[in-house]
């Protein structure tokens, strides 16, 4: 039976904050369960901002995977791995290079955002340029028809869903198609290949959606056929040829609500963070010293928690009774910061405390994460390898 395969990754820059779990990692959890998902450390990605500074890169990755195992992605429900050491991608990004138009590429919106964010970097590299496209082969390697993203990165789904598009029309008019097509009807079995060649005549001819959404069910459906017939299928039914490259769809995620210390959204480039498995003592520190309102000079000087910090926590992890208690007693001075600071400690400590327990095994064995990412990129390659088998062979590259 088909089944929806979630790709996902994250560029190893810095010490995961709590931020990066509200927004990713927790997610991540819940997909584990309901997808089959691959998550993998985009190494090369961050290249194309820090390749000055490799040894950043380096240091990070290792850290960066621990705390995704801390917040609870599974290696037996995901699989993990590290962009760089499948060359696949690269391949496929090369030769997706071939025909994707310098247009497309500029177009992109976060390009023009992302040299105006890191105006003191020299960003005028392909590298950076390419980086769409190489995220681009990230997705379509794996034929993930899932990616979870927030809103701005939508267009590059898009994007991506585009490039697949022009590489199956430039590419997928494999010799004999339509023998092999006729081929692959047959192994749906005699009820079944009626029933496909019924749906792609009411869709030809009456241009009909609903028998088009009912045959790509009924070949997802189908448990003997191979990754080429399934995909030569796609294709014929809708009149062109061997579908090569599977769009993506975007998959929508929440945007994170997780503040800063400062009231900013959190982020290392504000100074406002706290890391996933940070020190309590630390925690505490930083929570007990956060801004209040201004107008709260002296401990019986009313306030007003729509105009503090500390409140955009209180959202995040008090329960409503902790929350009416907080507005009643911030507006009426009835109870002082401190006082008012000390649950959103025990929240964020309670959030904290699993995830320094679950890291403690493999901050004291190095070799299990290490274990954990080989066999992750052990089933990543059969996946990117059977994809690219099927790539060069339609670019004309298989010469054996």
């Amino acid at each position: 039976m088909f089944v929806d395969r979630v790709l996902s990754g994250m560029r190893p820059t810095g010490s995961l904050h709590l931020g990066h779990y509200h927004g990713v990692l927790k997610n991540w959890v819940k997909l584990q369960h309901e997808y089959e998902c691959y998550f993998f450390v985009a190494d090369w990605h961050a290249l194309t901002t820090h390749y000055d500074t490799p040894e950043v890169i380096e240091r990070n990755v290792w850290d960066m995977v621990i705390d995704w195992l801390a917040a609870g992605v599974d290696p037996s429900q995901a699989t993990l791995f590290i962009q760089s050491q499948l060359p696949e991608h690269a391949e496929l990004h090369l030769l997706l290079s071939m025909i994707t138009p310098l247009g497309w590429l500029e177009r992109v919106p976060t390009y023009k955002d992302q040299q105006e964010k890191l105006a003191e970097k020299d960003l005028s590299t392909y590298g950076f340029l390419g980086y769409p496209l190489l995220q681009s082969a990230d997705i379509l390697i794996y034929r993930a028809n899932l990616v979870p993203v927030g809103e701005d990165q939508v267009p590059h789904i898009e994007f991506t869903r585009e490039i697949a598009r022009r590489f199956n029309h430039i590419y997928g008019r494999e010799p004999g198609f339509e023998e092999k097509a006729e081929a692959a009807i047959k192994k749906l079995g005699g009820k079944r290949s009626k029933v496909y060649v019924d749906l792609r005549t009411r869709y030809q001819e009456q241009g009909d959606g609903e028998a088009l959404v009912a045959a790509r069910a009924l070949i997802e459906e189908a448990q003997n056929l191979s990754m080429g017939d399934r995909e030569r299928l796609f294709g014929y039914i809708e009149g062109g040829g061997k579908m090569i490259l599977s769009e993506p769809r975007a998959l929508l995620t929440e945007a994170s609500r997780m503040p800063g210390l400062d009231g900013q959204k959190m982020s290392k480039s504000y100074n406002n963070t706290i890391s996933l498995r940070e020190d309590a003592d630390s925690v505490t520190k930083k929570i007990r010293t956060m801004p209040t309102d201004p107008a709260r000079v002296r401990r019986t000087d009313p306030g007003d928690p729509a105009k503090c910090p500390v409140w955009q926590l209180h959202e995040v992890y008090s329960n409503q009774s902790v929350r009416d208690w907080v507005q009643a007693g911030c507006r009426s001075a009835g109870i002082g910061c401190l006082e008012c600071k000390q649950p959103v400690i025990d929240g964020v400590l309670d959030e904290q405390r699993p995830m320094r327990e679950r890291a403690e095994a493999y901050l004291q064995d190095p070799t299990l994460v290490r274990n954990i990412i080989a066999d992750g990129c052990e089933k990543a390659r059969e996946l990117a390898q059977d994809t690219m088998r099927e790539v060069r062979e339609s670019m004309g590259l298989r010469y054996t």
